[in-house]
């Protein structure tokens, strides 16, 4: 069996209902923290300007546009969904797929999932095909795509997207096959827009173009049947190397999902965590502190290195400024604390001039700070923040906590929508969920 049949058994695999009940719990709380940063996303500059240019002329009507109270055709949806989710760069992360699992897959399937009004079980079923096939595909192509400078979020996330599009339709295998052709062909996204409006807009792209290439291949649309393994395919136009596998992992790949409770890239969150951790054991303060080292394994670098951020956005991709946030006591949970103000402030500017950057082969998602205080003192701290969850509960509590900062709305209807997202298997259709958001927006 080839590559991409592969990915088709996988995704195909996975049943339009009865999902083991850990897997349920893990869609579903990636459902929640999508919607909660997909709601707070719509405000953002970035998802005006997709609304203001490809949206607004848009005579359809199937889809609701999520935080903005206007509806569209599923394309568009989409596309401003898919930005929207990662406008502020607070969605979930996976890091054998090397990007952000739920942005393209549930950004092409929310407005589909209201126009077939299928059940909340199908679009969870669906949500788990996509991120499986997104996250299988990347365990092949990495670590040389990312390497390479591809965003796998706007590339992998258009055949999670496809395969999302293409399990709640129902396609036929030939249909997948066309499907992932048509996403293949349009996977793209550059690492050197980070930090700029194109990272958020890759993974619109990519939820669009994943989400178009099924509902082609459904109505008749052709493509290579083996797009990943292709000549000048997929893998060897977008990889140094294709790591195929005799057998592939057994388990499920959503599962290795892993949350934000910084609103930055997730490769500065173990320094953020680590600088907290220092920050309560000792009260440091930042007129205390002569320097800080900060070591990162050498992934980091070209990723969230940026020395002198001048925005907010830029802030959020410098391990120096997250740093010295954390030192400073910015709320790093709160989007708003990355702004233009804020990265150029002076004491903050100051502190980053006292950080050293050093580089060490360790996983990505760990790091080592040490702070060298006026006095001397050295005070070390190591953490990763790599490990998904095992306490499910407390899990489901933080990403609780994380929908009501993100979604301002009265509790008692931020409580009902987070008790919708988690009951959504038991749901006939969208329909009540959707009648949750309109009453939060119109609170």
């Amino acid at each position: 069996m080839g590559a991409t049949q592969r990915l088709i058994a996988r995704g195909r695999s996975v049943p339009r209902s009865s999902l083991p009940p850990h897997v349920l719990t893990w869609a579903k709380h990636c459902v929640l923290d999508w919607l909660g940063v997909t709601l707070a996303g719509a405000r953002e500059p970035v998802s005006r300007l997709v609304f203001e240019q490809l949206v607004r002329a848009d005579a359809g009507s199937d889809a609701t546009l999520l935080g903005l109270g206007t509806r569209a055709s599923v394309s568009n949806a989409a596309w401003l969904h898919g930005t929207a989710s990662h406008a502020l760069d607070y969605d979930d992360t996976h890091w054998v797929m090397q990007g952000h699992p739920s942005a393209p897959v549930l950004g092409a399937l929310f407005g589909l999932a209201e126009r077939e009004r299928v059940s909340g079980a199908a679009l969870l079923s669906a949500c788990v095909a996509g991120i499986e096939v997104e996250c299988l595909l990347g365990s092949w192509v990495n670590p040389s795509h990312y390497a390479l400078g591809f965003h796998a979020t706007g590339t992998l996330g258009s055949f999670g997207a496809a395969s999302a599009a293409a399990h709640l339709l129902e396609l036929d295998e030939a249909q997948w096959a066309c499907a992932l052709g048509l996403a293949g062909t349009q996977a793209a996204g550059l690492k050197s827009g980070f930090g700029s409006m194109a990272k958020p807009l890759h993974v619109g792209r990519a939820a669009h173009a994943g989400l178009v290439a099924a509902l082609l291949a459904a109505a008749g649309a052709t493509a290579h049947p083996e797009i990943v393994e292709a000549a000048q395919g997929f893998a060897a136009t977008h990889a140094s190397e294709l790591l195929l596998p005799e057998r592939d992992p057994e388990g499920w790949q959503i599962t290795g999902t892993l949350f934000k409770y910084h609103a930055a890239c997730y490769l500065t969150h173990a320094v953020i965590e680590g600088m907290l951790e220092l920050v309560r054991a000792h009260a440091l303060t930042a007129a205390a502190i002569s320097s800080l080292e900060l070591t990162v394994d050498p992934t980091c670098l070209g990723v969230c290195d940026i020395e002198a951020p001048a925005t907010g956005m830029q802030a959020k991709f410098s391990l120096k400024a997250t740093a010295a946030m954390a030192v400073l006591g910015d709320a790093t949970a709160d989007p708003a604390a990355f702004n233009d103000a804020r990265a150029r402030a002076p004491e903050l500017v100051s502190l980053m001039r006292r950080s050293q950057l050093v580089t060490q082969p360790m996983a990505a998602t760990r790091s080592r700070v040490c702070v060298v205080l006026r006095d001397g003192t050295k005070l070390n701290v190591e953490r990763d923040t790599g490990v998904p969850a095992s306490d499910l509960g407390q899990q489901e509590a933080r990403l609780r906590a994380k929908f009501s900062r993100l979604v301002p709305a009265p509790a008692a209807l931020t409580d009902a929508l987070c008790e919708c997202v988690l009951t959504l298997e038991q749901h006939p259709s969208l329909d009540e969920l959707l009648a949750l958001v309109g009453r939060m927006a119109a609170s």
